[in-house]
């Protein structure tokens, strides 16, 4: 940069056409070293907005995550419906595949009512205009009449609109190994430990 800056010195120090040939060749000087100094000036923007965005983005999911939980909790329709887009796919905890329509009809009507929700190990992943959610939750309450309580993987995923806004597209719900002791507690049948005989009579198979 220096030997440019003395190059171009010299180059407008010559006296053809005199100070006007000495302006033009400074007017281009500065503008090669606006462009070499605005450069690197402008990626290094680039390299720190980048993370705060990505993590500004992570914090919207994660307080988005909260709402849903929230709005399940309170049977809460319309916000689960402002949340749901419109084509919604979500794989339940009992392996039952449901649209937007459905998951709200089921809300709506009780069918599926949770009185606990915890969450925790949550992790968020961003891919562009999507927003991959895994986690765990614990959960309580009724399903079709039916008492329930567990531990559940899920996978959640959100999809940035032009906009702006964060709309879940799919769900997935995986049941973590129920306590030998609520099976046993149903009549099924639970691993011996080890070294022990084998039991006499037909055995029945837990289900899952």
């Amino acid at each position: 940069m220096a030997r440019l800056a003395q190059n171009f010195a010299g180059f407008a120090g010559c006296n053809t056409n005199g100070g006007a040939y000495r302006f033009a060749a400074f007017a281009v000087f500065s503008t090669l070293l606006a462009t070499f100094v605005a450069v690197p000036a402008s990626a290094q923007r680039r390299q720190h907005t980048q993370p705060q965005h990505k993590d500004d983005a992570k914090h919207q999911v994660e307080k988005l995550e909260q709402s849903w939980r929230t709005a399940q909790l309170n049977n809460d329709v319309d916000a689960m419906d402002k949340l749901l887009s419109d084509d919604y796919v979500g794989i339940t905890m009992n392996g039952q595949v449901v649209t937007k329509m459905q998951q709200l009809d089921r809300i709506r009507s009780r069918a599926l009512k949770l009185t606990k929700i915890d969450l925790d190990d949550m992790k968020v992943k961003l891919t562009g205009p999507t927003a991959i959610v895994t986690g765990k939750a614990e959960v309580e309450g009724t399903n079709d009449g039916e008492p329930m309580h567990g531990t559940y993987r899920y996978t959640r995923v959100y999809m940035r609109s032009p906009g702006g806004a964060w709309k879940i597209t799919n769900v997935e719900v995986t049941r973590v190994g129920e306590p030998r002791a609520n099976r046993r507690g149903r009549g099924e049948q639970t691993a011996a430990p080890p070294g022990s005989p084998p039991a006499a009579g037909p055995q029945r198979l837990a289900t899952q």
